[in-house]
C-alpha cells in the first residue's frame, strides 16, 4: 500500500509538470501562435481544451486516466529528446510530428496492455518429484479475480468452464479472490459455480489482502464471505495443513499485510512429513528465505499481477516488498511459482510482459 501510495504522488507530480511542458509545445504551433496573435483568448481556450478533457477523464476514473496521461508525457518526451538529437524535421512541425508519434505509439501499447488484461490464457508449468505422490497430480490456480474489476459472476462463470476442461485434481486460490467493491450477488454467484466444480481433492483457498475489505466500503462482511464459501465446500486454510490422501499435504497461510501474528513458516509446516509432497499457499511472495528453511516442495502466490505495469513490478523487487513478480524458480529444494492474476485491481492495463493467466501445474513423480 505504501508503494502504491508512493507511485500515485510521482504519477500525480509528473503530470503537472508534463501538462506543463505540452502546454508549451502546443503553443509552439504555427497556427497556434497565429491564432494567439488575432485572439490571445481564444488561443488560450484552444491551448487548455486538453486539460479540461483530462480533468473530465480524472473524474471518472482517476488511475487510468493517470496510467494514459504519464504515458503519453514520458513518450513525447522521449520523442522530443531523440528528435532534438538527431535534428530531425523542420522547426515548424517539429512538435506536430512529435505528438502525432507519441499518440500512435501509446494507443498500440496501452491497447496491447488492455488486451493482455482482459484476455486469459492458460499457462502450464511441468514439475517433477522424486517423492511418491501415487499418481500424477494437476493443480489449476487462480489468483488475485477481484471480482468485479475485469468479469463480474457470468464472466467468472465462463472461466470456470475453462478450468473444467483442464481435468483439476486440486484448485487453489491464492488470495484476492473479491475485491473492495464486489457486490454481494456476483460474489455468492461466482462461490456457487466455483463450488460445483468436479476435483479429486477438492478446492482450498488463502485470503489475500483485499479478501477481507481492506477499504472496506461493500455490502458484505468477511463473515459473509467465509460462510458463503464453506457452504460451498471451499476450505479455507488460516494457517492450517490439510493432508490431501497419503502422499500430499496442502498448507495455507494467513494474509501477511492483513494478520499481525500470523504462524512463520516453520511453525506452519513442522509436523508435515519430509516423505509427503507438500503444497504451500501463500498470497503475498514475500518470505522465500523461511518458506524454503521448511523444505516445502512447491509455494504458490499471487499479488503482483505479474506487474501489472512497468515499473511497477521492478519497483517491488527493488524496495523489497517482493521477493519475485511472475514466474517459477527454484530456491534449494522448494520451487516458487508466483501467478500473473486472472484480473486487475484499479490498472486496466498489463504490459511489459504482464497477462491475466489461468495457471496449471502438473506434477510427476520420477519413475
Amino acid at each position: 500500500m505504501i508503494i502504491f501510495l508512493g507511485i500515485m504522488i510521482v504519477a500525480i507530480a509528473t503530470i503537472i509538470a508534463g501538462v506543463i511542458y505540452i502546454l508549451r509545445q502546443m503553443r509552439s504551433y504555427a497556427w497556434m501562435k497565429k491564432l494567439c496573435e488575432r485572439n490571445k483568448a481564444l488561443g488560450w481556450i484552444v491551448t487548455l481544451i486538453p486539460v479540461l478533457i483530462i480533468g473530465i477523464f480524472l473524474y471518472l476514473d482517476v488511475v487510468n486516466t493517470l496510467v494514459v496521461v504519464i504515458h503519453i508525457i514520458i513518450i513525447w518526451l522521449i520523442v522530443d529528446g531523440i528528435r532534438a538529437l538527431l535534428k530531425i524535421g523542420h522547426k515548424q512541425i517539429q512538435s506536430f510530428w512529435s505528438a502525432l508519434i507519441t499518440l500512435a505509439f501509446c494507443i498500440c501499447y496501452l491497447g496491447y496492455g488492455y488486451y493482455n488484461d482482459y484476455h486469459v490464457v492458460v499457462t502450464r508449468y511441468h514439475l517433477s518429484t522424486d517423492k511418491k505422490i501415487g499418481e500424477n497430480l494437476r493443480i489449476v490456480q487462480i489468483s488475485d479475480s477481484h471480482i468485479g474489476a475485469t468479469f463480474h459472476a457470468d464472466g467468472f462463470k465462463k472461466h470456470l468452464k475453462t478450468i473444467a476442461k483442464l481435468h483439476p485434481d486440486v484448485i487453489v486460490i491464492t488470495g484476492d479472490y473479491v475485491d473492495d467493491d464486489t457486490s454481494k450477488k456476483d460474489m455468492v454467484e461466482s462461490t456457487r459455480a466455483l463450488g460445483k466444480l468436479k476435483t479429486k481433492h477438492g478446492i482450498y483457498y488463502v485470503y489475500g489482502n483485499h479478501d477481507k475489505g481492506l477499504m472496506n466500503y461493500r455490502n458484505f462482511s468477511t463473515k459473509d464471505l467465509a460462510k458463503t464459501l464453506k457452504q460451498n465446500h471451499i476450505h479455507i486454510l488460516e494457517d492450517e495443513t490439510v493432508s490431501l490422501g497419503k502422499h500430499i499435504t496442502i498448507a495455507g497461510r494467513q494474509d501477511d499485510m492483513t494478520t499481525k501474528n500470523r504462524k512463520s513458516a516453520e511453525a506452519l509446516m513442522r509436523r508435515v512429513s519430509k516423505n509427503q509432497y507438500s503444497i504451500l499457499l501463500d498470497h503475498e511472495p514475500t518470505d522465500y528465505e523461511n518458506e524454503q528453511k521448511t523444505n516445502a516442495d512447491l509455494v504458490l502466490s499471487g499479488h503482483t499481477h505479474g506487474g501489472q505495469m512497468f515499473p511497477i513490478g521492478i519497483t517491488g523487487e527493488l524496495s523489497g516488498a517482493n521477493d519475485m513478480t511472475y514466474g517459477m524458480k527454484k530456491i534449494r529444494n522448494t520451487t516458487f511459482i508466483v501467478n500473473s492474476a486472472i484480473s486487475d485491481w484499479a490498472i486496466k492495463f498489463k504490459t511489459g510482459g504482464a497477462i491475466s493467466e489461468i495457471g496449471v501445474i502438473d506434477i510427476k513423480q520420477k519413475s
